[in-house]
């Protein structure tokens, strides 16, 4: 079962659903997710690579921080990515900890079309589950 996203129905901002074998791959579909909001990802090509590190007491926190240093990264350097490996999340402490390579290039409107503007990762209506055999993640991004 590949992992992937999708858009659920909500009525003024953007719900989104991921899903993975691993909880990696779960967060990085998400990722997806989010920049695929803001631009058409199929367009942003791999030029730059870099790495996104995260950490939270649990896997919702943990998530949250993940897309809002990405949505960072956007926002102070103009960057926009297609691509997102994250390494195995380790325990350290009482903390999650995530690593991960985002892989895009700058912002070139020409040549990325806009198409919302995300202000901001919510934990209303977040959902970080195992079902079956595979990960799901629900995040509310605000428009």
């Amino acid at each position: 079962m590949a992992g992937g996203y999708r858009y659920l129905e909500h009525s003024s901002d953007i719900y989104a659903e991921a899903w993975g074998e691993s909880l990696e791959e779960a967060f990085e579909n998400a990722a997806k997710a989010l920049f695929d909001a803001m631009t058409d990802i199929k367009l942003v090509e791999a030029k730059v690579e870099v790495e996104v590190e995260a950490e939270g007491l649990d896997e919702q926190e943990l998530l949250y921080s993940w897309l809002e240093n990405l949505l960072v990264k956007y926002e102070v350097e103009s960057l926009v990515f297609s691509k997102f490996k994250v390494q195995p999340i380790r325990q350290d402490g009482e903390l999650l900890k995530l690593k991960g390579l985002a892989s895009g290039e700058p912002l070139n409107l020409e040549k990325h079309p806009s198409k919302v503007e995300v202000k901001a990762v919510t934990y209303h209506m977040m959902e970080v589950k195992r079902e079956d055999k595979r990960f799901l993640i629900r995040v509310l991004f605000d428009i």
